[in-house]
């Protein structure tokens, strides 16, 4: 049986709590991340899937809900050494390799910002050997430690950044849609460089991204997303070949192929909410179809989904 690394609970993500103008970025959703594999997250710009990314490793207070890590409460009170080793096993790979790195500081710096906080290197002969192989882990060499991120191409800076997420050398990264601003030309190899560390390192990840041909590639299991909410959780090869929920189904119809006989022929699937029309009563939830495939629907819906399995 897989062990669980992170469990989600029930999250929940509001801004302007009370007011108006609220917007339930994350509205109640749960799910597991098993030590090893590789969680992708997809749904459309809006849906959430950075909200929940940011708010599992601390960066926003959760609203509502649990977040597990090791079998510990990630969010409310903590002491200081606490949260240190906390942020030493959860680290961050974030969408701009241009606004994220300090472009007045030195990547070695950039890199060592986490060993020197956490006391990694005894002394700086071991800090810079530790920086010129975390350079050359993430294909670059030990002569771009002196120089400043504004000389580096976009694909560099997010190895830049990679490497600065496992200079703490860490359990678990969530990687927030790292390659949507990369060229395609680059983006093949910055996941295969994930997937190389995450087999020689056994990292645990969880990839959030709205490529949904690159996700399958890189994913063991696959959640999506709508509006907050936690639609469908399945098996990547299961979600990618027999979608249930009809907002999945719409997502996969949207993607491309190298063949120009199936794109004249391709019809896209609309997605309307209103096809569901719960009744007051109706419970709701997350209900699993098949072993390991979930699908947020109603007891009805259920019966329905099960004939298509």
């Amino acid at each position: 049986m897989a062990e669980k690394l992170v469990e989600i609970k029930q999250l929940k993500q509001y801004f302007n709590e009370g007011k108006p103008n609220m917007v339930k970025a994350v509205d109640g959703i749960s799910f597991d991340i098993y030590r090893g594999e590789t969680l992708g997250l997809v749904g459309e710009s809006g849906c959430g899937k950075s909200t929940t990314g940011r708010t599992i490793i601390r960066l926003y207070e959760a609203t509502d809900g649990q977040v597990l890590f090791n079998g510990k409460d990630v969010h409310g009170k903590k002491s200081k050494a606490e949260l240190k080793e906390f942020n030493r096993k959860m680290q961050m790979i974030f969408q701009d390799p241009y606004a994220s790195l300090n472009p007045r500081m030195k990547v070695a710096d950039i890199i060592a910002e986490g060993i020197d906080l956490h006391g990694l290197a005894k002394n700086k002969k071991e800090r810079m050997e530790k920086v010129y192989k975390l350079l050359e882990t993430v294909g670059l060499n030990r002569e771009h430690a002196n120089r400043y991120p504004h000389e580096f191409s976009g694909g560099q800076r997010q190895r830049i950044g990679i490497a600065r997420a496992l200079a703490v050398e860490p359990e678990f990264i969530i990687a927030d849609e790292p390659i949507s601003a990369l060229d395609v030309s680059i983006q093949a190899q910055v996941v295969n460089l994930m997937k190389q560390l995450q087999a020689e390192r056994g990292l645990t990840y969880l990839f959030i991204a709205h490529d949904l041909s690159m996700v399958k590639y890189i994913s063991d299991r696959i959640g999506v997303m709508y509006f907050g909410k936690l639609v469908e959780l399945a098996p990547s090869d299961v979600l990618y070949n027999n979608p249930l929920h009809p907002y999945t189904q719409s997502l996969l119809s949207a993607i491309p192929l190298p063949d120009p006989e199936h794109e004249r022929s391709r019809r896209r699937k609309t997605y309307d909410p209103a096809i569901h029309n719960y009744a007051p009563d109706e419970k709701v939830e997350m209900r699993e179809v098949e072993p390991g495939h979930f699908v947020y629907c109603s007891e009805r819906e259920l019966e329905a989904y099960q004939t298509n399995v």
